[in-house]
C-alpha cells in the first residue's frame, strides 16, 4: 500500500497482518481523493477506525492541518504511529487507542471540528449507523465539512442522522462510500 498523492506521494505503508485490519482498497482511496477537494491546506480530519492511517495519512501528505486518528486496537495504533513516523507527519496527528464513540464524546465535549470525518468499522457488524448516529449528535463536523462512511454494500444507511444529511454514495464492488454534510449546508444550497 502506498501514498498516492501530496508531499509523501509513492512512500509505502505498514499495514497490519491477518484478517482483523481491512485497510481501503487502493481502487477505492484513489476514487475517494478524486471525489474530495484535492487541495487539504488547512483542513483539520479525523479518522475513526483508523486502521493503518491510510486515509489521513494521505490527507495529511496532501497538506491537512491535523489529523485524530482513533482505533482501539493498540496492535493498529503501534502501526499507525510507525507509518506517520517513517513519513515524518508524527507532528501533524495524533492517535487515540481507544473506542470509537467514547472518544466521540470526549472530542464533541471540548467543542473539536473538523472538516473531513473518514470513518471505516469493521464491516456487517452494524457499526457504522451507531457512529452515524453518535457523529450526528455530537457536531464534531464543521458546516462546511463532509463525513465519509466506507461501508459493505449490505449494510443500509439512513439519509439523516440527526444534523449529518447523505449526499452522495459511491459503489466498489461490496464497498460502498456514503458522503453525509450539514443540514445546515443543504438548507443554504437551495
Amino acid at each position: 500500500m502506498r501514498v498516492i498523492g501530496g508531499a509523501a506521494r509513492g512512500r509505502r505503508l505498514k499495514v497490519p497482518k491477518g484478517q482483523a485490519i481491512r485497510p481501503t482498497a487502493a481502487r477505492v482511496k484513489e476514487s475517494l481523493f478524486n471525489i474530495l477537494p484535492h487541495d487539504f491546506s488547512g483542513l483539520r480530519v479525523l479518522d475513526l477506525f483508523a486502521g493503518s492511517g491510510n486515509v489521513s495519512i494521505e490527507a495529511l501528505s496532501r497538506g491537512a492541518e491535523i489529523a485524530i486518528l482513533i482505533d482501539e486496537s493498540p496492535r493498529s495504533a503501534a502501526i499507525i504511529r510507525e507509518n506517520l513516523n517513517r513519513l515524518g507527519l508524527s507532528a501533524r496527528a495524533q492517535v487515540w487507542t481507544a473506542p470509537v464513540t467514547r472518544s466521540l464524546r470526549k472530542l464533541a465535549k471540548s467543542g473539536e471540528r473538523f472538516d473531513l470525518i473518514f470513518l471505516d468499522p469493521p464491516y456487517d457488524r452494524e457499526l457504522v449507523g451507531t457512529t452515524l448516529k453518535a457523529l450526528g449528535q455530537s457536531y464534531l463536523l464543521s458546516t462546511a465539512g463532509k463525513v465519509v462512511a466506507e461501508h459493505s454494500a449490505r449494510e443500509a444507511v439512513k439519509s439523516q442522522y440527526d444534523h449529518l444529511v447523505l449526499n452522495d454514495q459511491r459503489r466498489y464492488g461490496d464497498t460502498l462510500l456514503s458522503f453525509f454534510i450539514t443540514e445546515a449546508t443543504t438548507n443554504s444550497a437551495l
